[in-house]
C-alpha cells in the first residue's frame, strides 16, 4: 500500500520482503532513502540502522515506530535513524519526512564534491568560485589585466574589491612593481591630499621634510584607490588633472612631478547617483570608469558558499592547530539559507569563529551565530486572501521596488535596470515614499 501511495506522489519505491535482504541490495544498488519499519523477522529496524550507518553512511535511513514509542525513536535516532515516523502511517507526513531526506542526502554529496573541489581547486589566486557571476567576473579579468586601461571595481562592502585589484595587478605587465593601496574613506581631507600627492618641506606645520606621495611611490606599478565615492568633492579636480596629466603637484610645491601608475578604483557607492546628486564629479567618473568589473555579493553565488567556508576552515584550522575538516550537512543548509549581509568578509568571520569554537571535526550548526542558526529568508508579502489584507497595486510596486534596492545593497542604478525604469523614474518614485 505504501509502494503504491508513494508512487503516486512521484518516488520511485523498490521494496523488500526483510531486513537481510534490503541490506544485501544496498551492497550492490544505490538508493536516495531506505524507509523500515522496526519489528522484522531476523534483523530489526533498529541493527539494520547500525548496518546502514557503518556502511553506507550517506543513505538516510527514515524508520516506522509504533505510536506514543518515544524510546523506540530515541533508539533509532541514536543508531543513525535520520527520521520516524508513527503509526498509523500518515502518507502526507511521510512523504514530507522522505523529500526532506532525499534533499538531505543530495545537499550531503554536495558538501563532500566541494570539499574535494577545494583541495583540487587551482584558484584565481585568493579569488575562489565556480558559479555563473564569478566565471563572469574571471573572463572580465582575464581580458583586462595586460591592458593600461583605468579599471573601476563595483560591489557591496566585503565582497572582495581590492582582492581582485590585486589580481589584476599580479596578473599585468606591472606585477613586480609595487601595488599602492590608499582607503579615501580613513584619511581626513588635509591628510589625504598630502599622501596621494606628497608634499614640499615647510608646506605646513610639521613638515620638516619633503614627502613623496603614493602616486610617486607608485611609479611603474598600481595605484589603488578604494572607496574612491568617498573621495572629497574638493579634491576630485586635483585628482582628475593628475590622472590626465600623469604628473602631481605636491602640496606646497611648484613643479609638477611625473608618474607610471596604473590606476585602478574601487567603491561600493552608485557613482553615477553620485554624479546626479552633485556628489561626485561627472568628468572624474568618466575617467575611471574606463573598464567597469562588478563584484558579485555573496548571496548571488549559490554553492560558492560552501567553497568558501571551506578554503577558510582549511585555513583557520592549520593556522590554530586544530582537527577540524568540514562542514556539517545541517551547518552547510543554515549556510546555503543566509542572506549575508557583510558577504564574503563576514563568511570568513563566522568561519574564524565557528573553528575556534567547535568541539568536533566538523562545524555543526551551534558553532554558527544566532542571526545564522535562526536566519529566515524575507519576501514580498502581498495580502492573503482575507479582503481586509489585501493591497492596492500602487502599494505592491512599493514594496516591491524597496525589496529589489534592498537585494542589490541600495544601488539604485542597478535597482533601475532590474526594475526596467530609468533611474529618474526610480527617483522619483523613491522621493513620493519619503513623503
Amino acid at each position: 500500500m505504501l509502494e503504491l501511495d508513494l508512487r503516486r506522489r512521484g518516488f520511485d519505491p523498490v521494496s523488500e520482503m526483510s531486513s537481510s535482504a534490503a541490506f544485501e541490495r544496498l551492497k550492490t544498488e544505490d538508493a536516495d532513502v531506505v524507509l523500515t519499519d522496526l519489528n522484522l523477522p531476523g534483523m530489526n529496524g533498529i541493527v539494520l540502522c547500525e548496518q546502514i550507518a557503518a556502511n553506507r553512511p550517506d543513505v538516510p535511513v527514515i524508520v516506522i515506530t509504533a505510536f506514543g514509542s518515544l524510546e523506540t525513536a530515541v533508539a533509532a535516532i541514536r543508531a543513525g535513524a535520520y527520521d520516524f515516523v508513527t503509526k498509523p502511517v500518515d502518507t502526507d507526513v511521510l512523504a514530507l519526512s522522505l523529500g526532506r531526506a532525499v534533499g538531505h542526502r543530495r545537499l550531503r554529496e554536495q558538501v563532500t564534491l566541494l570539499n574535494r573541489t577545494v583541495e583540487q581547486l587551482q584558484p584565481y589566486d585568493e579569488l575562489i568560485g565556480r558559479s555563473l557571476p564569478m566565471r563572469g567576473m574571471f573572463d572580465r579579468l582575464s581580458r583586462i589585466s595586460e591592458t593600461e586601461a583605468s579599471v573601476l571595481i563595483t560591489g557591496e562592502t566585503g565582497t572582495g574589491k581590492e582582492l581582485v585589484a590585486r589580481v589584476l595587478h599580479k596578473r599585468s605587465a606591472r606585477r613586480k612593481d609595487p601595488f599602492v593601496p590608499v582607503d579615501c574613506a580613513s584619511l581626513p581631507e588635509s591628510l589625504l591630499e598630502s599622501e596621494l600627492f606628497g608634499h614640499a618641506r615647510g608646506a605646513f606645520t610639521d613638515a620638516r621634510t619633503a614627502r613623496k606621495g603614493l602616486f610617486l611611490q607608485a611609479n611603474g606599478g598600481t595605484m589603488f584607490l578604494d572607496e574612491i565615492g568617498d573621495l572629497p568633492l574638493s579634491l576630485q579636480p586635483k585628482l582628475l588633472r593628475a590622472i590626465e596629466g600623469r604628473s602631481v603637484r605636491p602640496v606646497g610645491g611648484d613643479a609638477e612631478v611625473s608618474f607610471d601608475a596604473r590606476l585602478i578604483a574601487a567603491t561600493n557607492q552608485d557613482l553615477e547617483s553620485a554624479v546626479e546628486e552633485g556628489r561626485f564629479r561627472e568628468d572624474l567618473f568618466y575617467r575611471l570608469n574606463v573598464i567597469p568589473v562588478r563584484v558579485p555579493p555573496l548571496r548571488a553565488r549559490g554553492t560558492d558558499i560552501l567553497l568558501l567556508a571551506q578554503h577558510f576552515l582549511e585555513r583557520y584550522a592549520a593556522d590554530s592547530r586544530r582537527d577540524v575538516t568540514g562542514i556539517s550537512v545541517q551547518a552547510a543548509d543554515r549556510l546555503l539559507g543566509y542572506s549575508w549581509p557583510g558577504n564574503v568578509r563576514e563568511l570568513r568571520n563566522v568561519i574564524e569563529r565557528a573553528v575556534a569554537l567547535t568541539r568536533f571535526e566538523k562545524i555543526a550548526v551551534d558553532d554558527l551565530p544566532k542571526k545564522i542558526r535562526s536566519y529566515r529568508q524575507t519576501q514580498v508579502m502581498l495580502g492573503g486572501d482575507n479582503p481586509a489584507e489585501l493591497v492596492t497595486l500602487e502599494e505592491v510596486e512599493r514594496r516591491y521596488i524597496l525589496h529589489v534596492l534592498r537585494a542589490v545593497g541600495d544601488n539604485k542604478t542597478l535597482a533601475a535596470k532590474m526594475l526596467g525604469l530609468d533611474r529618474k523614474t526610480l527617483y522619483r518614485k523613491l522621493q513620493r515614499y519619503e513623503e
